[in-house]
Formats: structure tokens, sequence, C-alpha cells
């Protein structure tokens, strides 16, 4: 009985730790983005350009 206690305190506790790892990888995808911000649009444009200029040639 008093494994299954400790188990579930266990279990109980590290609900938290989840949602303190995603909030960490959310801060660090949104820095990333904030710092490579303009590769991106860079990038981006570069692609819709190529995908405009390649569907005008299927019509």
């Amino acid at each position: 009985m008093e494994l299954r206690r400790r188990i579930k305190e266990f279990a109980v506790e590290e609900q938290g730790v989840g949602v303190i790892e995603l909030v960490l990888i959310l801060v660090v995808l949104i820095g990333l983005v904030i710092v490579f911000k303009k590769q991106i649009n860079t990038l981006l444009d570069n692609i819709f350009k190529q995908i405009n200029s390649q569907s005008k040639e299927v019509y």
C-alpha cells in the first residue's frame, strides 16, 4: 500500500514538469523566429515566387 501511495504522489508531482517543458520549448522557438525573422521571410518569399512562376506554367 505504501508503494502505491508513493507512486501516486510522484505522478502528481510530475504533472507540472510537462507544462514547464512545453513553455520552455515555446520560448526557444519564439526566440529563434525573432532572431531569424528576416531570413525566414526571405526564404518564404523565394518559395512563393517559385510556386507562382511554376503554377503559371501549368495554366
